[in-house]
């Protein structure tokens, strides 16, 4: 009986992961390989095999959505990792009032993304938006923003949003560094900027790479704002996979077309997930050396 009760306590958890997870995923999966419309029970459909995968392989929007969708995914991910660790850096210091910069830097995030898209669709109205009010203030013309330049603000819109996001992990990061660490690299003449780039962090990349990584993800899957800001427009400027992908199951009634690409889908999150990991190994190894160094120094 011993050995068995810490499988009988993990046995809830895992039928609640096999019915909410495993199942799901596996009848996505199912689908994608037969000819499914919503009018029809999946038992009712032609097996159709890698059909799909090979229509969808050669179909020119959904590969102009696969490119949107990693153009996408590497801007506000590379952008938001430079702003949030830069701003983790500079608030990781003990000043008046420095509780409350933070508090309003997370704000954005905890904002619902229907409000986010809805907010920044007001701001960039071509006439009355805010953005362009102020540019012409300034003495500059009025931005096309939600024509010639969707794609830039819906990168604009999720970068403010999600940055905080980066910001509360690498700050937490950073404070948990050991001290001993920073003062043996200061005692050896080191500049802040040394400081940050040869200790800092080293020893805060396997968190900054784990961060990197469910932001990815999450960039992936970004739907609502840009559904709200430019409904994937103009053209396929703006239609990201996630977005394709509901509009294929619920616009073209093509449920197995949809399955496939979520498989697309799944497979490239998965191939991206265990290159991190990978790297993430690697970087630790690193840091682990590095702290083997510096407790020697000592």
């Amino acid at each position: 009986m011993n050995r068995m009760t810490p499988y009988l306590f993990m046995a809830p958890a895992a039928v609640i992961i096999v019915i909410t997870l495993l199942y799901p995923l596996g009848y996505m999966v199912y689908g994608s390989f037969r000819d499914w419309d919503p009018s029809q029970t999946i038992g009712e459909t032609e097996w159709v095999g890698l059909r799909n995968y090979i229509v969808l392989y050669g179909d020119p929007a959904f590969r102009e959505s696969l490119w949107v969708t990693l153009k996408f995914a590497f801007w506000v991910v590379t952008i938001e990792m430079i702003l949030g660790v830069g701003l983790a850096l500079l608030l990781d210091r003990n000043l008046r009032g420095m509780s409350v910069l933070r508090t309003l830097f997370i704000l954005p995030m905890m904002i619902a993304p229907v409000v986010v898209g809805l907010m920044w669709r007001y701001m960039y109205h071509p006439t009355v938006g805010t953005i362009n009010r102020w540019l012409k203030e300034f003495g500059f013309s009025g931005v096309d923003w939600l024509g010639q330049n969707a794609l830039l603000s819906v990168i604009i819109a999720d970068v403010w949003q999600w940055t905080p996001f980066i910001f509360i992990l690498a700050l937490a990061a950073l404070q948990s560094l050991p001290s001993s660490a920073i003062e043996a690299a200061r005692m050896d003449g080191a500049t802040n900027w040394k400081a940050i780039w040869h200790i800092k962090l080293p020893l805060m990349m396997p968190v900054l790479i784990v961060t990197c990584l469910l932001r990815l993800i999450d960039a992936f899957k970004v739907l609502e704002v840009i559904l709200v800001l430019t409904e994937g427009g103009p053209g396929l400027s703006t239609e990201i996979l996630a977005l394709r992908i509901s509009r294929t199951a619920t616009e073209f009634r093509e449920l197995g077309t949809a399955a496939a690409m979520s498989g697309y889908l799944m497979l490239l999150l998965m191939t991206l997930t265990a290159a991190m990991f990978i790297y993430t190994k690697l970087v630790e190894r690193r840091a682990q050396r590095l702290a083997r160094i510096v407790a020697e120094a000592e």
